[in-house]
Formats: structure tokens, C-alpha cells, sequence
């Protein structure tokens, strides 16, 4: 805060002092006196404070006017390599779509070095009182990633994101719980989108899904879960490296996808620019 206000009703006290001391009482000047000096700073306050918050916003507007820049195109299809799991990772399609995401942004990732740097969920494959207890994929990565003849299923955005963040410090975007439309953002813009969604591409009927009980709660899961790098869209298709099939620019209906994509948590994540 600046001092020129107090210095300015100090000068004023003195020469109320001077000016009416013959006249009044010096109580009763004095008290005048800190009554003005209070006034003043609480409205020299006051202004900062509004001064404070009316920069803060204008921050927050060049915020949203940068993001803004990026108009969403009708079409859009990235050119990046496509990365297979298999053979060497039957259930490694989330580590796999990261290492795209990665490598899309230039930065050397290796599919076999992320399946095991994963954070994982150790919980142990359980049936008791006809309830299927195991792990959390929002957790780690629950059972076994390298063998279907083992328990498993896979991992959420949460780990992802962690393991993400190793390679891509401070540039990880979570897009998760955003509408389907906020995806076409960063594609508009050159980048590709890491989902989770399921292996068929559109809505499941219920009978695919069951309850798993973990540590932390019920999970609700479908082995159909899967997990794609999307680079493109347009009015009809999403295009999307898929890693189960190796196919690059693999195209699904894009309504049936979306809502592959909300059944499934809405889950996406991309990264900033440098």
C-alpha cells in the first residue's frame, strides 16, 4: 500500500492543530484527527482491492481469449505412427496409447518401459459369496497385463496421468468429465487424445458390466474396456490409433464412439504445448 495517503492526513491533523487549537479542544481535534486517518486507509484499501480484482479478472479474460484461439475445424486427421501391443502386451492398450500420446509430443517413450513403471493394484483376484473382489483401475493397474490366462483388466486416467506427467512434466492435460466437443480442441490444434472407451466402439448394454468389490468401494467394469489414441474427426467418423489391431486412422461412427467414451467415464487426456 501506498504511504501518501497517511502522510497526507498527518499534514492535515497538524494543521488543525495549529488552525483551531485557540478554539476546540485538543481531544476532541485529536480524536477527528485518528477518526480521518481511519477513513482514509480503509478506502485506500478498498480501491486496492478493487484495483487487485479487476486485474485478477482481466487475467482470467486473456486466459479464456488464448484458449479461444483455437478454433475447433470440421475436419481433422493427425499423422502420427501407430504403436501395437500386441503380442507382447494382451492387456497393455492404455500404456500403449500413452506411449503415442508421447511420442506425439517428441518425446522417446518405449511401450515395455511403461508397463512397468504403471502404478499398480495389487489386490489379489478373489470370488467370495458369489462377489468378485479385486483391484481398482482408477488405482493402478489391476492383475496381470501380459497374460489372458491370468486375472485382469486394465488401468483408468488417474494412473495414466501420473506416469504421463514422468515424461511430459507440466504439460499433461486432463480433458476428463469435459464434453465429447471440448476433444476436438486439442485436435484443432495438432494433437491427439489419449481415451479410455470399449473394444466395440459404441454403447454397452448393461449385461456387459459387472460389480467388482475393492479396498476402496464397488466398481462397476466390463472387460470390454479398451483404450485408443484419437487423431481425427469428422461430421460422420472419429479416427483413432488403435493399438489392439495396429491399424492407424482406424475411423468408428462418431456418435456411436462419444458415447462409448461417456459410458466408460469420460475419460481423456492430452498435453500443453512447449
Amino acid at each position: 500500500m501506498n504511504a501518501w495517503p497517511i502522510f497526507l492526513v498527518l499534514i492535515i491533523g497538524f494543521m488543525l492543530i495549529l488552525l483551531l487549537g485557540n478554539r476546540s479542544s485538543h481531544k476532541a481535534i485529536f480524536s477527528f484527527f485518528i477518526a480521518a486517518c481511519t477513513f482514509t486507509i480503509v478506502l485506500f484499501n478498498t480501491m486496492n482491492d478493487t484495483e487487485q480484482q479487476t486485474a485478477t479478472a482481466s487475467q482470467e479474460m486473456q486466459q479464456n481469449d488464448d484458449i479461444q484461439l483455437i478454433k475447433i475445424k470440421d475436419k481433422v486427421l493427425l499423422d502420427f505412427p501407430v504403436i501395437e501391443q500386441l503380442p507382447e502386451l494382451p492387456r497393455g492398450c492404455e500404456v500403449t496409447s500413452l506411449a503415442m500420446l508421447i511420442e506425439s509430443a517428441g518425446t522417446s517413450a518405449d511401450k515395455m518401459t511403461l508397463a512397468k513403471e504403471i502404478k499398480r493394484d495389487p489386490s489379489s483376484y478373489v470370488i467370495k459369496n458369489g462377489k468378485v473382489y479385486f483391484g481398482n483401475p482408477h488405482k493402478g493397474f489391476v492383475g496381470d497385463m501380459y497374460d489372458f490366462s491370468k486375472p485382469g483388466l486394465g488401468v483408468y486416467h488417474e494412473p495414466i496421468m501420473e506416469l504421463g506427467e514422468k515424461y511430459l512434466p507440466g504439460r499433461i492435460v486432463n480433458l476428463t468429465g469435459e464434453s465429447f466437443e471440448e476433444l476436438k480442441i486439442p485436435l484443432s490444434d495438432g494433437r491427439p487424445v489419449w481415451v479410455i472407451i470399449n473394444a466395440e466402439y459404441r454403447e454397452l448394454p448393461d449385461s456387459y458390466f459387472e460389480t467388482w468389490e475393492t479396498d476402496s468401494g464397488p466398481v462397476k467394469i466390463t472387460k470390454k474396456e479398451h483404450s485408443v489414441l484419437i487423431t481425427g474427426f469428422d461430421q460422420k467418423y472419429i479416427y483413432f490409433n488403435d493399438p489392439l489391431t495396429g491399424k492407424k486412422n482406424k475411423k468408428a461412427p462418431i456418435g456411436d464412439f462419444e458415447k462409448s467414451w461417456v459410458q466408460m467415464g469420460s475419460q481423456a487426456l492430452t498435453y500443453k504445448v512447449e
